[in-house]
């Protein structure tokens, strides 16, 4: 069973909130998926091993092979690729945490093209079509998809 981007997209939105249990169905419309998609992705997500399910129902990233795969994996399976500069929603070191870090010249820091966006920047492709949508609702799962957009672009600044 191979991975797809967004059971990715899955495991960081309950990771960005460890003491919340999740139905598939209001994982499916916080993602903007539906709750068949978001338990596929709970099933493959289990078969590779970035999450386990002690119980039916029950089920956990694993965070530390999460980690790992999101450091060593990522670019190569699913590398983000530029584009043009549209305005939309800053990802990479445009956004926070790293926004704070990295400095960048105004239109420079990438961003993911979407009508509802605040910044103007180059584009990059998100890791999930839904993704923008899903992390201007949740800052704490677009921090995280941030930082996964600054690892899959693989480039130092």
């Amino acid at each position: 069973m191979d991975l797809k981007p967004q059971d990715l997209l899955v495991l960081l939105k309950v990771a960005a909130h460890p003491p919340q249990r999740w139905t598939y169905a209001a994982l499916g419309e916080a993602l903007s998926m539906s709750a068949s998609e978001a338990h596929a992705s709970v099933k493959r997500a289990v078969a590779s091993g970035l999450a386990v399910s002690p119980e039916r129902g029950e089920w956990s990233p694993v965070r530390p092979s999460l980690l790992e795969f999101m450091l060593h994996g990522v670019r190569y399976v699913w590398p983000a690729t530029a584009g043009p500069a549209k305005r939309g929603v800053p990802t990479s070191f445009g956004a926070e945490p790293l926004a704070g870090r990295v400095t960048a010249a105004a239109g420079e820091a990438p961003v993911w093209a979407h009508p509802a966006g605040s910044a103007k920047g180059p584009t990059l492709s998100p890791l999930y079509r839904t993704a923008p949508q899903a992390a201007l609702a949740d800052p704490a799962l677009h921090r995280l998809l941030a930082l996964l957009d600054a690892l899959r672009t693989g480039r130092a600044r």
